[in-house]
């Protein structure tokens, strides 16, 4: 699927291609025990409810086919944790390490997140629905047939970065970080506000709306060193 983009000609494509959205059929799903999170533990099929685990080592888990519902994550470390073809609802937590970590067919609602680390990851197919979420770090992380929907994102990191098929629709983008990251196919025109704190000269690949443009001309123009004066 393919939508079309502002501007084109000259030989352009003036098309974007739309992101995959997870398309989510859990199974039917028993109730976890309670126990904590073990290191490299499987999770299959499993209801966590209100459970707390903040704190706990769950580095190198794997949940398939779970829901996480009102879940706290505050310094939670799961590096290199796999969550596939799993739905979290309402979680929240500070802290929450996810470095390396692999999110494949996953639905993220109304999270409410601060500084979580999501550096080296790899997010595909993955939908972030509502919500607010702080200081996301997402450097060199690999970012395929992501969309950020409804939500509202504050100084995300996206340095050095890898996005493709990536949307933002009625999404608060405010301070983001572009540096030395790397947009295919990423589609901005649904930000508001678009804030950029840097890596505005990476946009390269990406769709913004005329008025954005008009939005980014300080930044542009700061970035190609050119003074703006009004005629005396």
């Amino acid at each position: 699927m393919a939508r079309k983009a502002a501007g084109g000609g000259g030989g352009t494509r003036t098309t974007v291609r739309a992101a995959r959205r997870p398309g989510l059929r859990l199974p039917p799903l028993e109730p976890h025990d309670g126990a904590e999170l073990e290191p490299d533990g499987d999770y299959d099929a499993l209801e966590f409810r209100e459970t707390d685990f903040a704190g706990q080592d769950g580095a190198g888990a794997r949940f398939m086919d779970c829901a996480l519902t009102g879940c706290a994550l505050d310094e939670a470390s799961l590096p290199r944790a796999r969550l596939l073809d799993s739905v979290l609802t309402g979680v929240r937590g500070v802290g929450t390490q996810l470095a390396e970590a692999t999110l494949r067919d996953v639905e993220l609602v109304d999270a409410r997140l601060g500084g979580t680390q999501l550096h080296g990851a790899v997010l595909e197919r993955v939908l972030v629905r509502g919500g607010k979420i702080d200081y996301l770090n997402l450097r060199r992380a690999r970012l395929k047939d992501v969309v950020f929907e409804s939500c509202v994102l504050v100084e995300p990191d996206f340095g050095g970065a890898r996005l493709e098929r990536v949307e933002f629709v009625d999404c608060a983008l405010k301070g983001a970080d572009f540096s030395a990251a790397t947009l295919t196919d990423v589609d901005l025109r649904g930000a508001a506000p678009l804030e950029l704190a840097r890596g505005v000269d990476r946009l390269s690949g990406a769709v913004i709306s005329p008025a954005q443009l008009l939005d980014l001309a300080p930044v542009l123009a700061a970035e190609l060193g050119l003074r703006v004066q009004a005629g005396e």
